[in-house]
C-alpha cells in the first residue's frame, strides 16, 4: 500500500459497538503509512468514546438531528467531497453512510450488502449467514472483515479505549471522597439504552450490594447515564451503606464511567454500552444477559463470565418482553450473581498472591 492516502472510517452509532470497532481501527491504523490519514466520521458522541485513543488523525461529525448545520447529511457531503477520500469503510450497514460515501466522491467504498445498498458500493461482503438466515457473529469479527477486505492484516481482536486527564482526575476525587482506596471497587452498569428487556430489576441489584459489602474488603459503586440517574439514586438510598456508593448526584458522561471502570476491580453489567468498557482496560465482569444472544456482543474479555437464566422464549432481541413475565432476567437469582462475582474476585486474589 504505498503513497499517501487519505482513509475515512465510519463509525456506528451505539456505544458498544464503537468499542467493538476498536480493533478495526488499530488494523487499519497499523496498516497506513506515514503521511497517510485516518479520518473518523461519527455522532458527536462516538467523540467521547474514543477520546484518549490515537486512532484517528481526525474526525469529521454527522448526526441525523443535527441542531449544528455542519452536522448535517449535505453538509457533511461536501466536507466528504473536499477531503477527497481515497477509501472509506463503512462499518454501519445504513444506506445513509453508504450515499454520504458514494455522494461524496470517495474512490473506494466499502461495506456489508445490505437494505440494497449494494450498487453504492465497490466492495462488499455478504452477512455471515447460513441456509438464507444470518447468524450470530460478533461485531469485533463483523468489523474486522471489512478491515480485511480493504486490505488491512488482522492481529488481534482486542478492544481498546483510553481517557482524558480531566476524566482520571475526576475518578481519583471520587475515590478519595468516597473512601474507596485500598477496598476492591465492584461497578454495577444497570442501565441499557436499547430498552427495559435488558434490565436486571433494581431491587435485585439492592440485595446483590448488601451481600458484597458484607465483605468489608468490598465497595459498590453505581455508575449511570442521564436516563438511570433515578434508579441508582433510589438503589444507594434502599442500601443505605457507606460504601455503596453513585454517581447520582454527578454530571454523568462517557468519560467519567470509563475512569471508573479502569479502576474497578469486578464490573457487575448488563448487555450493555458500558459492559464493554471493562473489556478494552482488561476488567473482569459478570455479564447479566437475557433478551439478547451473547454471539451478537462477544467481545473477547478473557476475564468476563456470562449468566443467563436459559429460558425457553430467550434471546427473543425485544426492547420490552413480549410475555409481560421479564423471566429472562428475573428468573437469574441474586445468589447466582453473587457466586459469579466471588469467583472472579477470589481469581483475582489468586493471581495477586502468585505475584
Amino acid at each position: 500500500m504505498a503513497g499517501t492516502r487519505n482513509i475515512a472510517v465510519v463509525l456506528p452509532n451505539w456505544i458498544g459497538d464503537v468499542v467493538m470497532a476498536t480493533p478495526t481501527l488499530r488494523a487499519i491504523r497499523d496498516g497506513l503509512n506515514t503521511g497517510d490519514r485516518l479520518v473518523g466520521i461519527m455522532r458527536p458522541y462516538v467523540q467521547d468514546v474514543l477520546a484518549g485513543t490515537s486512532f484517528l488523525d481526525d474526525v469529521m461529525l454527522w448526526s441525523k438531528k443535527a441542531k449544528e448545520p455542519s452536522q448535517r447529511f449535505l453538509n457533511v457531503v461536501t466536507q466528504v467531497r473536499q477531503q477527497r477520500f481515497d477509501q472509506a469503510i463503512l462499518l454501519p450497514n445504513s444506506i445513509s453512510s453508504a450515499g454520504l460515501a458514494y455522494l461524496g466522491g470517495v474512490k473506494q467504498r466499502i461495506g456489508y450488502r445490505r437494505y440494497g445498498r449494494g450498487p453504492l458500493l465497490t466492495k462488499a461482503l455478504d452477512p455471515p449467514s447460513e441456509n438464507g438466515e444470518r447468524i450470530p457473529v460478533s461485531a469485533v469479527d463483523y468489523y474486522l472483515s471489512l478491515a480485511e477486505l480493504a486490505g488491512y492484516e488482522v492481529h488481534s481482536r482486542h478492544c481498546e479505549l483510553g481517557f482524558t486527564d480531566a476524566d482520571d482526575l475526576q475518578a481519583q476525587a471520587l475515590w478519595q471522597q468516597f473512601r474507596f482506596f485500598k477496598r476492591r471497587v465492584i461497578v454495577f452498569n444497570t442501565g441499557g439504552a436499547y430498552g427495559g428487556a435488558k434490565h436486571w430489576p433494581a431491587d435485585y441489584y439492592a440485595a446483590l450490594a448488601r451481600r458484597l459489602v458484607e465483605d468489608p474488603r468490598n465497595a459498590v459503586l453505581l455508575i449511570c447515564g442521564p436516563s438511570e440517574r433515578e434508579t441508582v439514586a433510589q438503589i444507594e438510598r434502599e442500601v443505605k451503606h457507606p460504601f455503596v456508593r453513585s454517581l447520582a448526584q454527578e454530571n454523568p458522561s462517557i468519560g467519567l464511567s470509563k475512569a471508573v471502570i479502569n479502576k474497578a476491580s469486578l464490573m457487575i453489567t448488563t448487555d450493555s454500552g458500558p459492559r464493554h468498557f471493562a473489556a478494552a482496560f482488561g476488567v473482569p465482569a459478570v455479564a447479566i444477559f437475557g433478551p439478547t444472544d451473547p454471539r451478537w456482543a462477544e467481545n473477547y474479555n478473557p476475564h468476563e463470565l456470562i449468566l443467563s437464566a436459559g429460558i425457553d422464549c430467550a434471546p427473543c432481541a425485544q426492547r420490552e418482553c413480549p410475555l409481560m413475565h421479564h423471566r429472562c432476567m428475573r428468573d437469574l437469582a441474586v445468589n447466582d450473581v453473587l457466586l459469579s462475582a466471588q469467583q472472579q474476585l477470589d481469581w483475582q486474589a489468586d493471581q495477586a498472591r502468585a505475584a
